[in-house]
C-alpha cells in the first residue's frame, strides 16, 4: 500500500516536520495496540515550501506475531493516520484481502 501526504509550511519561518504514519488494524485475531508507528521522515520546508512524503506498506508493516510465535498478516480492515504526531492528522482506511 502506497501512502502519501503533501506537509505544506504555511508560517513565516522555514522550519522542519516530522511526518508520522500510523496503522490500526480493526479486526485482528488478537489484541493490537490502537495505533502502531510504521514510518516517519524529518522533512526541511522553506517558508510557503509544499512537500510530497510518501511511505510503503507492505506485508512486514501489516503483520503481527501471534500468541504461538507465528508471523500472521491477516485480511481485513486497517485504518491509516499520518500527521506531525499521534493525536492529529489525517485518517484514511483500507482493504487488505
Amino acid at each position: 500500500v502506497q501512502v502519501s501526504v503533501e506537509v505544506a509550511n504555511s508560517g513565516n519561518y522555514d522550519g522542519k516536520e516530522v511526518v508520522q504514519l500510523y496503522i490500526h488494524d480493526e479486526f485482528a485475531s488478537i489484541v493490537r495496540p490502537i495505533k502502531e508507528l510504521k514510518g516517519f521522515e524529518l522533512v526541511n520546508l522553506k517558508k510557503g515550501e509544499t512537500k510530497t512524503v510518501s511511505f510503503t506498506l507492505t506485508y512486514k508493516e501489516l503483520g503481527f506475531y501471534d500468541n504461538e510465535g507465528n508471523y500472521l498478516v491477516e485480511p481485513g480492515t486497517f485504518k491509516i493516520m499520518v500527521g506531525g504526531s499521534s493525536d492529529k492528522g489525517l485518517t484514511e482506511k483500507f482493504e487488505l484481502n
